[in-house]
């Protein structure tokens, strides 16, 4: 299959030990099989948001607009915190759909995934998350939801999953959001 859309990949953890990271790592290197190329979109350089920068907003700020502007869609990786998104996350949302007006995730396609080392540790993140997307007015993939449950191993070093199972449902995953952006690319 031929790369048909771009994908602009957030994750939530800015940790270098971040497993979502390595899921995200391992998406980028399934996503072809679904027709999509995933870029990744760095969160970890903006300062905390505040309105006080609207009229002047930081390069770091008008760096993650533009990546956002520049991709067909929005995937974002997240780790459950405390029962909901990590602050950078936020704080990087908030960055993208401001100043008011020019929100970058308005009519942008999105999906969320996330793994944990519980079963299904990023449930309640998602859900909130999707919240927030859906004021942000970006539609998001509702179906299928993505928990994944993250062990030792799953995804090596160089992106690959290791568990059959899983690898073949994270294609499936990225088959239904390349479905979900040519629906509202039109």
């Amino acid at each position: 299959m031929t790369v048909t859309y771009t994908v602009g990949t957030i994750v939530g953890s800015i940790a270098s030990t971040s497993i979502n990271r390595k899921l995200a790592r391992a998406l980028a290197e399934l996503a072809p099989q679904a027709g999509l190329e995933l870029r990744d979109i760095p969160i970890a350089e903006l300062p905390h948001y505040s309105a006080d920068y609207d009229a002047d907003y930081p390069e770091s700020g008008k760096a993650l607009k533009a990546s956002i502007e520049s991709v067909d869609a929005v995937l974002i990786v997240t780790p459950e915190y405390n029962r909901s998104i990590p602050g950078v996350l936020k704080n990087a949302i908030d960055w993208a759909s401001r100043p008011w007006g020019t929100n970058s995730f308005a009519g942008k396609p999105s999906a969320v995934i996330g793994a944990s080392i519980g079963a299904i540790g990023t449930a309640v993140a998602q859900q909130h998350l999707r919240s927030i997307l859906s004021f942000a007015a970006s539609p998001e993939l509702a179906q299928p939801e993505a928990y994944i449950h993250f062990t030792e191993g799953l995804v090596d070093d160089e992106g690959n999953v290791t568990n059959p199972g899983t690898e073949q449902f994270l294609i499936d995953w990225l088959k239904a959001f390349a479905a979900h952006v040519e629906k509202h690319a039109a």
